[in-house]
């Protein structure tokens, strides 16, 4: 059997990619490895209808919706290489089976890189965070700290002072702020801290100290730390697409990548802002570029 499209991925994106392609009575193998970005979120806001809910609760009911078209198969597998066949696609997954698809979508999300810092792990998607977007709200007026090494760091601190006046400011070590910026922030009562964060300190996934390298130690109760951002899937580099200047893959107005018959959606094409709403909606739009591109090839 040849698909009329195969979705890797099953995140917001994938789901509604396939939600869209399903109810255009088309045939789709929606693949997913069951692994999302967001299970150690306690709950995922900014989408009307849906705020506050469990990423798993959404990812419940999403399959629940998608599954009522029957011309959607959900297989739930580890895609190991996606290659260029003479009809379209063909995706390999760990068990050696062989999907082949006439169009494509990669919905495979991406990666976070945070920096290496002890006592991390067991205070994310609870006190601490990426995302002023998601987790702003629940963070509001507390003492926060805010730890990251690139450039944007100066943004982002003014973008934070509307959810808390009280910021530290911390680069790890790096230099990303030129002296008037730090300045400016200084100006607001926001801390700026440039030596190595060494750890956060707390309990029941609550931060209540921030300790740096030369033995300093700043009481905080939640904070933002930021990552760097890379492809999720390995086989994306050997498909070759067309980057953008951030690392996503480069997509038209339609989803279509520089390969034909190859699509992405979701966080894997632009990386940043990546909610819940953005990357849905992202799905939508490209599985109408799909749906009209494979409607012109059977026209035609």
């Amino acid at each position: 059997m040849i698909y009329d499209c195969a979705i890797i991925g099953g995140g917001p994106a994938g789901l509604n990619a396939g939600l869209v392609l399903g109810r255009a009575r088309r045939s789709v193998a929606l693949i997913d490895n069951n692994r999302p970005r967001n299970a150690v979120t306690h709950a995922s806001h900014g989408f009307i209808t849906r705020d506050g809910v469990t990423p798993a609760e959404f990812r419940r009911v999403a399959y629940e919706e998608v599954r009522r078209y029957p011309s959607v198969d959900h297989l739930q597998t580890e895609v190991v290489s996606v290659g260029k066949i003479e009809s379209g696609f063909e995706v390999l997954d760990s068990t050696g089976l062989r999907v082949k698809a006439r169009k494509l979508i990669l919905a495979t999300g991406v990666k976070e890189i945070f920096p290496e810092i002890e006592g991390f792990y067991p205070l994310y998607g609870k006190s601490l965070s990426n995302c002023p977007y998601c987790d702003g709200w629940e963070l509001r007026d507390q003492p926060l700290v805010v730890v990251s090494e690139y450039p944007t760091v100066f943004h982002t601190a003014k973008l934070l002072l509307n959810w808390s006046k009280d910021l530290v400011v911390c680069t790890n070590g790096q230099a990303p702020l030129l002296d008037e910026q730090k300045k400016q922030l200084h100006s607001k009562g926001i801390v700026v801290m440039e030596q190595p964060v060494a750890a956060f300190i707390g309990q029941n996934g609550r931060l209540e100290q921030v300790r740096f390298a030369d033995g300093t130690q700043v009481p905080r109760t939640g904070g933002f730390v930021f990552p760097k951002f890379v492809q999720s899937a390995p086989f994306v580099e050997s498909l070759g697409c067309e980057k953008t200047e951030l690392g996503g893959i480069r997509t038209d107005e339609s989803g279509r990548t520089s390969i034909p018959g190859l699509y992405s959606a979701g966080d894997a094409s632009y990386f940043l802002p990546s909610q819940l709403i953005f990357a849905a909606a992202d799905g939508s739009r490209t599985a109408m570029g799909v749906n009209m591109d494979l409607t012109k090839e059977d026209f035609e």
